[in-house]
C-alpha cells in the first residue's frame, strides 16, 4: 500500500531513511560513550538494581555470574548425614523423580544436626533432575531440612542419564550386611515372642500363701462332689445277680441244688480198721 502525503516521493523516502538511521546511530554512540566503565553486577533483590542504567552489562561467563537470589529454585541437594529416610519427599513429588530404598537398622545409628534419631539406612537415594519440575514441595515437607535447592542453575549434560544424582554413600557389600543383620534380628525377635507366649511351667516359683492372704486373696470353695461309699460283699453279690440274665440265674440255682444232693465225699468218711 502506498502512503499518501508529501513524503511519498523518491526524495522524501530518502530523507526519512536518513533521519531514522541518524536517530539510531545517536542512541548507539551514546551507549558506546557510557560503556567506558563496567557496571557492578547485583542481584534483582538489590534496591539499586533498576538504578544502574549505564555501564558494561556483558559478563565473562563462567568466570563472572550474576548473583542468584537465595529463594531461587534450582538443583536439588541432600545432606545424607541429616536424612532420616522418612520417605516424605518421594511421596509428595508430583513427577516421581526421587527414588529411595530404606533399610531399617537394629539400633540407633546416629543423630542429625537438629537432634533427631537416625534408625534407617539409605541404601538408595537418587534424584533425577531430568524429571524435576522445580516445584520445591520436597524441600517443604522435609522434617530435618536436609533436602534443599541450591543456587546451581547451570548443570547441563550431554547425556540425560547424567542428570540422575545419587546421594547414598553405602556400598553394595554394606547394604547386604545390613539386610542380613536385620533378618537375623527379626528372626530372634520372633523366637523371643514365641517363647513368651508359651512359658515353661518348670521355672514357676512357689506361691507364698501368707503374702496372698495378706493381700486379701481368698480361695474359692470347692464344689461338693459325692464321695464313693464302699459296698459290702452281699451288696456286690446282689448287684451281680441283678446284672444276670434269667438263663444264668436258673443255671446257678440248678448247680447249687446238685451240690446239695450229692453224697459226702470219701475223703470225709470214717476210717474202719479190718481187724475190728
Amino acid at each position: 500500500m502506498n502512503r499518501k502525503g508529501a513524503n511519498n516521493t523518491y526524495w522524501g523516502n530518502i530523507k526519512e531513511g536518513v533521519s531514522s538511521m541518524a536517530t539510531g546511530l545517536k542512541l548507539s554512540f551514546r551507549h558506546i560513550l557510557e560503556a567506558r566503565k563496567s557496571r557492578t553486577p547485583i542481584g534483582v533483590a538489590d534496591p539499586e538494581y533498576f538504578t544502574q542504567e549505564t555501564g558494561i552489562v556483558t559478563l565473562q561467563y563462567p568466570h563472572e555470574t550474576i548473583p542468584v537470589p537465595d529463594n531461587g529454585r534450582y538443583r536439588l541437594h541432600n545432606e545424607i548425614e541429616d536424612c532420616i529416610v522418612c520417605d516424605k519427599c518421594a511421596k509428595i513429588c508430583p513427577v516421581n523423580c526421587i527414588d529411595i530404598e530404606p533399610v531399617r537398622a537394629v539400633e540407633e545409628i546416629g543423630k542429625t544436626s537438629d537432634g533427631s534419631s537416625r534408625r534407617i539406612y539409605a541404601a538408595k537415594f537418587d534424584i533425577d533432575m531430568g524429571k524435576c519440575c522445580f516445584c520445591g514441595l520436597c524441600t517443604t515437607v522435609c522434617p530435618t531440612e536436609c533436602l534443599t535447592m541450591t543456587k546451581a542453575y547451570d548443570f547441563s549434560e550431554f547425556d540425560v542419564a547424567d542428570h540422575n544424582y545419587a546421594f547414598s554413600e553405602m556400598t553394595p557389600l554394606e547394604i547386604m550386611k545390613k539386610k542380613q543383620a536385620l533378618e537375623a534380628f527379626m528372626e530372634q525377635k520372633k523366637q523371643a515372642k514365641t517363647t513368651a507366649t508359651s512359658p515353661d511351667t518348670t521355672d514357676e516359683k512357689p506361691v507364698d500363701a501368707a503374702k496372698l492372704k495378706a493381700a486379701g486373696y481368698r480361695p474359692k470353695a470347692a464344689s461338693a462332689r459325692p464321695v464313693p461309699v464302699a459296698k459290702k460283699p452281699d451288696e456286690d453279690a446282689q448287684d451281680n445277680q441283678l446284672a444276670e440274665t434269667p438263663q444264668e440265674t436258673a443255671r446257678r440255682i440248678m448247680e447249687a441244688r446238685k451240690q446239695k444232693d450229692m453224697p459226702p465225699s470219701a475223703d470225709h468218711t470214717d476210717h474202719i480198721d479190718p481187724q475190728d
